[in-house]
């Protein structure tokens, strides 16, 4: 592995990589904020991927993306005399002193819960006592990433079930409620329990530490394989998809979701 002084070195050259594009590239120079933020999004997306893969080696080059974007976004504050990189590092490192003092401090903690919960009241002294713990969740987070977020969040000033079970119960009261509004096919109020619904599915994931979007992303892939699995049997039979009903697509399903787990 790399000495320090070489991981040193290396982040100097990345530095210097990129003021040297800022200065030379036109792609590079046009580039602000603004511009590379769909970018950056799109970057994590992919070393989001790449962790679901177990694929280590394309974490690194994902990895290596998502740095050279930061760096960038610092090198632009530079420009506008805002902030650089160092700041940024500075910046990160002062939060981490602050928000560990059974690490820097004196705090004694029992657990990985309480260093949460110590974690978010850090948070709120920071902010001032009167700021919202869920201040710190994006409102532009997908829907299923931001229900998980809120719940870490009140969950860190104690804000939740204790028992599990409890949870469980609540998600079965959820869905006998989601149940009576289908009967009367009220939309509107169907949305709503539905939303009550997968937000208590979402509770009862983080009680029995499951992930709730890696959860769903490995269900995504799993159909992505087996049904694309289908489509190239079919073919190969030459048939066509569109000639055939449910019955005998699952015929072919079936074949393929044995071969998949076989």
């Amino acid at each position: 592995m790399n000495t320090r002084e070489d991981k040193l070195q290396a982040f100097g050259r990345l530095l210097d990589i990129m003021d040297e594009l800022r200065e030379q590239c036109p792609w590079d120079k046009k580039q602000t904020m603004d511009s590379l933020r769909h970018l950056t999004i799109e970057e994590t997306y992919e070393l989001c991927d790449a962790i679901l893969e177990n694929d280590l080696e394309e974490v690194k080059k994902e990895l290596g993306d998502i740095l050279l974007h930061m760096v960038f976004y610092a090198k632009i504050g530079s420009e506008k005399k805002a902030f650089d990189i160092a700041d940024v590092l500075n910046g990160i490192c002062e939060k981490l002193i602050f928000r560990h003092p059974h690490i820097y401090g004196d705090v004694k903690v029992q657990d990985e819960e309480e260093v949460k919960r110590n974690w978010e009241k850090l948070k709120l002294k920071e902010k001032g006592e009167k700021s919202s713990v869920l201040e710190g969740v994006p409102t532009s987070l997908p829907a299923l990433v931001k229900a998980v977020r809120m719940q870490d969040k009140v969950r860190g000033v104690g804000f939740d079930w204790a028992d599990k079970k409890d949870v469980w119960n609540k998600v079965k009261e959820e869905l006998a409620e989601f149940e009576a509004e289908v009967e009367v096919m009220d939309k509107e109020k169907m949305e709503a329990e539905y939303g009550d619904l997968l937000f208590s599915l979402v509770n009862f994931s983080r009680h029995i530490d499951i992930n709730p979007e890696d959860a769903l992303e490995r269900t995504n892939k799993k159909f992505r394989a087996r049904f694309q699995g289908m489509e190239q049997m079919i073919h190969a039979d030459d048939k066509k998809l569109s000639d055939m009903n449910l019955s005998q697509m699952d015929v072919y399903w079936e074949k393929v979701k044995n071969q998949l787990e076989g």
